[in-house]
């Protein structure tokens, strides 16, 4: 098994690397049929990629919102910090935070130790993570210590984020380092990860459970660490008894069968089917680690699918490696060629409907309009269509927030609209003569948000959705007036 220090794995053909292209291209095939929406791929085996690619707007340089695949590198950082000495899977959870815990302890909080956290064993009954995020002062921890714990730790999982928070706030109680500050001479640096972010908490502890963003190959990185054993090169980043642990089941998560969530689970790791692990995230950010194939595969996506997903993969990439290298002697180059060229042309295809309509003159130079109140605290807005741009103005409580949209095609820019700045590419169509249909892919997330602008004969009325999301779609129809 090849190991390197190099920042960017190296590349060989997948004939070279024992792998059918066929099966690559029966795999984009099946995620087409099933209208899964990838954003990008990455197959690596024996330490090199085989096949990669990003469905534009999206692409190699760009992070991506990992979500709860974040949880894989937070329990990482535990490892490397039980190898140094600085902590114990066996210490109480309670004894890091004496200022924070309840007056009276459960037996079951005084009993619950770091490896309930890691193993989704805590004993409570649900995620934690609502609470934490609605504490008014902001202390996630005491809010944390708060919650009843119902079940003996250890006997019973629930997939628990602020569990995973907790394993944040410990790491930075005893090194004085956050989360990402601890990684970055360890695991960022040597892999060539650069410039991870991470969320934080109200009190500057990153939030462990989720909110890292890094790049496709980084994602493929840090399986190959795992696949490695925890070696990178001549270094050891990671000892391999911590691998070993957390990898494996730890705690039993349901009665297996044919779902990928009930294999078991370790330290912040998924089992899976055919003796395969994972580190994932919602709507489908994957780490997926096939020890007996010695390979990788890493995905972003923008999709509820994710079972969906991991079928396509047991279904067509399992079938894809061949035992030993050099013996796809039947597969003629032409299956590779053509697989190069699908990769190539990888697209998120921007709506299409109605090139243009005759309202499209009143939008020269429009007023802006007035919008009723609503749910989403926007005031105005005012759309303008010079030729192929259309310029969307909304004005909300922290200011005016621009996009410039293609017609039916993407137009990549930034904008302040979904909080922070960011990178977004934008299109419009006409759905009818009075409908206006723009499309705002999010592109370091998973989210799309097409919003609907009805003109009316006496102001408009917006309608907008999210193509994922955890909450409700939909959002209620919003009215304006011409100001």
């Amino acid at each position: 098994m090849s190991v390197f220090t190099e920042k960017s794995l190296p590349r060989k053909s997948l004939k070279e690397l024992g792998i059918s292209a066929r099966n690559v291209n029966d795999f984009l095939t099946y995620l087409k049929a099933h209208s899964i929406e990838l954003h990008s791929l990455m197959l690596v085996r024996h330490g090199h990629v085989a096949a990669e690619g990003w469905w534009a707007p999206y692409g190699p340089d760009l992070p991506h919102m990992l979500f709860s695949l974040s949880k894989s590198f937070t329990s990482t950082a535990i490892g490397m910090a039980v190898q140094e000495g600085k902590l114990n899977v066996e210490d109480p959870v309670v004894s890091f935070f004496p200022e924070d815990v309840p007056k009276e302890i459960s037996p079951n909080l005084a009993a619950m130790q770091i490896k309930h956290l890691l193993m989704m064993g805590t004993g409570h009954a649900f995620d934690t993570m609502d609470p934490l995020a609605r504490v008014k002062d902001g202390n996630w921890v005491r809010a944390f210590l708060e919650q009843p714990v119902e079940h003996q730790p250890g006997t019973f999982f629930l997939y628990n984020t602020g569990a995973t928070y907790m394993l944040s706030a410990i790491l930075q109680n005893v090194t004085g380092e956050t989360l990402l500050q601890y990684l970055q001479p360890r695991l960022f640096e040597p892999l060539g990860i650069a410039n991870p972010t991470w969320e934080s908490c109200p009190r500057g502890i990153n939030t462990g459970g989720f909110g890292l963003k890094v790049t496709t190959e980084d994602i493929a990185k840090f399986g190959q660490l795992y696949l490695q054993k925890g070696l990178w090169g001549e270094r050891r980043l990671l000892e391999e008894s911590w691998i070993d642990a957390a990898t494996s089941k730890q705690i039993s998560n349901g009665d297996g069968g044919d779902s990928d969530w009930a294999q078991g689970y370790g330290y912040q790791f998924w089992r899976c089917r055919h003796g395969v692990y994972r580190g994932d995230g919602a709507f489908g950010q994957f780490c997926i680690v096939l020890p007996e194939q010695e390979a990788v595969l890493a995905m972003t996506s923008g999709t509820n699918d994710l079972q969906g997903v991991l079928n396509g993969v047991w279904e067509h990439l399992l079938k894809a490696f061949d035992k030993g290298e050099g013996s796809l002697a039947d597969e003629d180059a032409a299956a590779e060629k053509d697989l190069q060229h699908v990769l190539e042309g990888l697209y998120i295809e921007p709506p299409r409907i109605e090139p243009g309509s005759v309202r499209e003159a009143e939008l020269g130079n429009s007023n802006r309009c007035l919008l009723e109140p609503n749910a989403l605290d926007l005031q105005s807005t005012r759309i303008e269509i010079h030729g192929d741009t259309a310029v969307l103005d909304i004005q909300d409580k922290r200011g005016e927030h621009r996009v410039e949209l293609g017609r039916q095609s993407w137009r990549l820019g930034r904008t302040t609209l979904f909080e922070e700045e960011e990178q977004i590419a934008a299109s419009f169509t006409w759905k009818s003569s009075d409908t206006l249909l723009l499309s705002i892919q999010r592109i370091e997330t998973p989210f799309r948000l097409s919003i609907e602008i009805e003109f009316l004969e006496e102001g408009i009325e917006i309608r907008s959705q999210f193509n994922v999301s955890f909450g409700e779609p939909t959002s209620a129809p919003i009215r304006g007036h011409l100001e």
